[in-house]
């Protein structure tokens, strides 16, 4: 510190002094200025950018917002369709159940009228056949009483005796 002060100059001091004081209207007029220009501006950019960023976050919760009710939405519809569909399918069941019902009994009732038309036709053909065979017994029966005489008044007597029974 001693030789600080030995070696200590005035004018020395006094140039150092005006140079630094001319250093510092220079740096004010030149570069203090667009330094702190440059700072505003970077803060108003950094403002703008915070706002911007809080516009853009206000706007995805309205969006997120939209979207969810759009989904919620989106999710009424698909179920009520849904339901639809099942119902509808319910009711194409239940109508073709109802058809197949229908057409099953109408085919049943077509078969029963059929068998008893064919149980009639064989019937009336069985009579036929019987009565073919009756006649044709009857005739031989006949035909060998018929040519006996003793048999054939005794067939008359017993038809007389039948006739006044019935």
């Amino acid at each position: 510190m001693e030789k600080l002060l030995n070696d200590f100059s005035f004018g020395l001091f006094v140039w150092q002094t005006l140079l630094f004081v001319l250093l510092l209207l220079l740096l004010y007029k030149f570069a203090w200025k667009p330094i702190l220009n440059a700072i505003n501006d970077r803060e108003e950019g950094i403002k703008n950018a915070l706002a911007a960023a809080e516009d853009a976050k206000k706007e995805m919760q309205n969006v997120t917002a939209d979207s969810e009710k759009l989904l919620q939405q989106a999710r009424g519809e698909r179920e009520a369709l849904l339901k639809e569909a099942r119902e509808i399918r319910e009711k194409m069941l239940a109508d073709a159940k109802e058809l197949a019902k229908i057409e099953g009994n109408k085919m049943i009732s077509q078969a029963k009228a059929t068998i008893d038309s064919e149980k009639k036709a064989a019937v009336a053909e069985i009579k036929n056949q019987v009565a073919d065979l009756s006649i044709q017994i009857a005739e031989k029966v006949l035909k060998d009483q018929l040519t006996n005489k003793e048999k054939q008044l005794k067939l008359v007597d017993d038809m007389l005796g039948d006739l006044k029974l019935n």
